[in-house]
């Protein structure tokens, strides 16, 4: 069964007459003017809870703020430990360097006493040669 055009004018002109009083009935039999005071007074809670939602978020970016204000006051106490740690490994470093002098003059005196040793040595071979061979 096809609708024709003048049952599609019928139908908009009941909805026009009818509508208002249709949507009213299916907001639970409230009447338009006292639905509008209810959203209202939703709307007036709704920005409440907003607007304290809102200042919990600024309670929590302040206190993050002040979190991150100590977190970069550890990161400056632990740089300057590292600045004190560099000292001591440049204080290490020159009683390395110490050591290393100490070292080498320990060798030049080791190689100084061994080539003494060595003199002394064939010197000594050499004229307990020399006596032999003279008796």
């Amino acid at each position: 069964m096809a609708l024709e055009d003048k049952d599609f004018e019928a139908i908009e002109n009941y909805l026009r007459k009818n509508l208002a009083r249709i949507i009213s009935e299916q907001s639970l039999g409230k009447p338009p003017v006292v639905y509008e005071i209810e959203l209202r007074e939703r709307m007036v809670r709704v920005e409440e809870e907003l607007k304290n939602q809102r200042e919990l978020m600024n309670k929590g970016f302040e206190m993050m703020d002040k979190r991150f204000e100590q977190v970069d006051k550890r990161f400056e106490q632990v740089d300057k430990r590292f600045e004190q740690v560099d000292k001591r490994f440049e204080m290490m470093e020159k009683r390395f360097e110490q050591m290393d002098k100490r070292f080498d003059e320990i060798t030049n005196r080791l190689f100084q006493f061994m080539v003494w040793s060595f003199g002394l040595t064939v010197s000594a071979a050499g004229v307990i040669i020399a006596v032999m061979k003279m008796s």
